[in-house]
């Protein structure tokens, strides 16, 4: 018999409305996922979201300096940037970028 220690998976049990229910189900299904699946992965994101949000970040004192003067000094154009910037939306007439 296998110990707890032993198990890859473990259970997890939550009560949800139906409303909860049935829109998981739906998103599920666009996705062609099982309902766990789906709760699964969005749950395992999510926390990682919250992981990545609180992570600390350490460097020497040189290096902050570093850092400091990168985010202080003036920004450097990027061609792809200016050159989207300067296009017509879509919904624009072809002369509104050019004013």
């Amino acid at each position: 018999m296998a110990s707890n220690t032993d198990r890859k998976e473990h259970p997890i049990s939550m009560r949800l409305p139906e409303a909860d229910i049935a829109m998981i189900d739906r998103a599920a299904s666009l996705r062609g996922r099982s309902r766990t699946d789906f709760v699964r992965d969005a749950a395992v994101r999510a926390a990682e979201d919250v992981l990545m949000e609180n992570r600390l970040i350490r460097m020497s004192p040189e290096g902050f300096a570093g850092f400091m003067a990168a985010l202080s000094g003036p920004a450097a154009p990027v061609p792809e940037m200016v050159a989207l910037a300067k296009r017509s939306a879509p919904w624009e007439p072809d002369d509104v970028a050019k004013r």
